[in-house]
């Protein structure tokens, strides 16, 4: 059976506010996703200080914005996991420490990034 629903424009534009309320919801509840914004307004003027190339640019600036998806992701599956399982489950343990070892490996994709195009810039 085929899904209905809106099509077209219309879609890109109800996409368009329920990713706004989910970037609101996360800065309204989730104190790591705060952290990680406010650590991204800090470092992006650094990351055009920082970088001499387009690739560079890409890859100081890139690097922070996969922190955040990948903090926004952690935090939908903590939710999820939250709503379904509140008592303690060994899976539903698990799941959460994935989420946060994802965003852990994303902290220090962007330790590496930076140290290694600061190493080469400085050095």
């Amino acid at each position: 059976m085929p899904k209905t629903g809106a099509t077209g424009l219309t879609r890109i534009i109800n996409a368009f506010g329920y990713s706004m309320k989910g970037i609101t919801s996360a800065l309204r509840y989730e104190s790591a996703f705060r952290q990680e914004a406010f650590l991204f307004v800090i470092m992006l003027p650094l990351a055009i200080l920082l970088g001499r190339t387009y690739l560079e640019y890409i890859l100081l600036i890139g690097c922070l914005f996969i922190v955040l998806i990948v903090e926004l992701l952690n935090s939908a599956v903590e939710a999820v996991v939250d709503h379904v399982s509140p008592d303690f489950a060994e899976l539903a343990g698990r799941a959460k420490d994935m989420g946060s070892a994802a965003v852990l490996i994303s902290l220090l994709n962007v330790f590496l990034v930076w140290g290694f195009i600061a190493v080469d810039r400085f050095l």
